[in-house]
């Protein structure tokens, strides 16, 4: 097991790149499952969600390889050509959410499939009901039973799907199946994530015809086959948005490289409050942090394009230490507050009730020993160490390595002390 090792006070300042986004590059990977050919991912970071992935259309009977390319990351080539299998194994499902993309896909190219539960991190119970009831109107039988979903799409049909809810898994999976089911398939009161148009951009790469990603209906018009592409996701907001957050705390001035301005709206609106200044490019955002950020009101997390729920941890380490009051409404998982616990080990001033936290900033805090609770709170807890008092040890980083990759090296590179170190033995969060 390996921890992070924090020193706080350091003034952050130089460039950072941006990565390609796992929330996009996860779906991709799921809807390569789809494509009777080669596909190339340019510049793919080894997240440990990514390699999870891989490792589950390795047991379909796919191919992965990283490669080198042009870029900073290498590259993936994909070769979904053999895929032979329909079942997705609970030992494979259980350490990735996102396993639960792969039931559209399988079902759109073998008609029939077996999924296990899916895990990740435990930040609530984020139901798989609003997935069923899309494949159901799309002419699925699905059952849910022992702990697997299994679903038989021998008599898909295309029609209009109704979401009760704008879920963002539920939206790619629909899209997947769809993409290759006869007829036209409109999808009403889909998630509209900057992640949801980019899966339609690499299927559409592929030969898929689907129109109207980021608005509120999907148009798909189903073909018999998708064939190989090379393709570029999208850079990773919530990982630039974490970096503007860092600007903001303890940066004198971060350049981001190859991020999204526009994807980013609802976050660079707060942080213009705490009298920080930001500069915004094509593809880079500039942030001037000062010397004590002022309070940014109120946010309450909302679906795209409100303000998203992964950034919530993080911007409660930026309540912590601005100059007055903030007040954080967590409106989408009710179980994505446990880094507040281990926020107050390091002298951080949080009441909170029934997803609703009101937050006292402190001109100090300090260093203590804390725990990862789940990936973004992770994070939350790298800034705060990164601006306190003392040292800070973080442990169970495997969580943050789901979805931040070398977050160490990055923060390094820009003036922090961080350190990779390693423990005896897994410390274990008691919530």
């Amino acid at each position: 097991m390996e921890s992070f090792y924090i020193v706080g006070g350091n003034k952050l300042e130089g460039e950072v790149e941006i990565d390609p986004a796992k929330n996009s590059l996860l779906p991709i990977l799921a809807g390569c499952i789809l494509v009777d050919d080669e596909i190339l991912l340019e510049n793919v970071p080894k997240y440990s969600d990514v390699i999870a992935m891989c490792k589950i259309l390795e047991h379909l009977g796919g191919k992965t390889k990283f490669v080198s390319g042009k870029y900073k990351n290498e590259d993936l080539l994909v070769d979904c050509r053999d895929i032979v299998y329909s079942d997705v194994p609970n030992e494979l499902a259980c350490s990735v959410r996102s396993s639960i993309f792969t039931l559209g896909s399988i079902l759109g190219r073998k008609k029939i499939a077996k999924v296990s539960y899916p895990g990740g991190c435990d930040i609530g119970l984020r139901p798989i009901d609003i997935h069923i009831a899309g494949l159901k109107q799309l002419g699925c039988k699905v059952v849910d039973k022992n702990g697997y979903i299994y679903a038989d799409g021998s008599k898909r049909r295309a029609e209009d799907v109704m979401l009760s809810f704008s879920s963002v898994g539920a939206t790619e999976n629909i899209m997947m199946f769809a993409s290759v089911c006869k007829g036209q398939t409109r999808i009403f009161n889909p998630a509209r994530e900057p992640e949801i148009v980019d899966l339609q951009n690499f299927l559409n790469k592929c030969g898929a015809k689907i129109s109207g990603a980021g608005s509120n209906m999907i148009v798909i018009d189903g073909v018999p086959k998708l064939h190989g592409c090379c393709y570029h996701a999208i850079s990773d907001r919530i990982e630039a948005g974490t970096f503007l957050i860092a600007g903001a705390m303890v940066g004198k001035e971060i350049v981001l490289k190859n991020a999204s301005p526009k994807d980013n709206q609802a976050l660079i609106a707060k942080l213009l409050k705490t009298t920080c200044k930001i500069k915004e490019e094509n593809d880079r955002i500039i942030i001037k942090g000062s010397p004590r950020p002022q309070s940014f009101g109120e946010i309450e997390t909302a679906v795209y394009p409100g303000f998203p729920t992964d950034l919530q941890a993080p911007m409660c380490s930026l309540a912590s230490v601005c100059d007055g009051y903030s007040l954080i409404i967590e409106n989408l998982f009710e179980a994505r507050l446990k880094h507040i616990g281990e926020l107050l080990k390091m002298g951080c001033d949080i009441r909170c009730k029934n997803g609703v936290c009101i937050v006292k900033g402190r001109d100090k805090i300090y260093g203590a020993d804390v725990i990862t609770t789940d990936l973004r709170g992770g994070a939350c807890l790298v800034l705060a160490g990164l601006y306190a008092e003392g040292y800070t040890t973080l442990n169970n980083i495997e969580l943050i390595d789901r979805g931040y990759f070398k977050l160490e090296e990055k923060l390094t590179a820009l003036g922090g002390e961080i350190k990779r170190i390693k423990c005896e033995k897994k410390v274990y969060n008691c919530y």
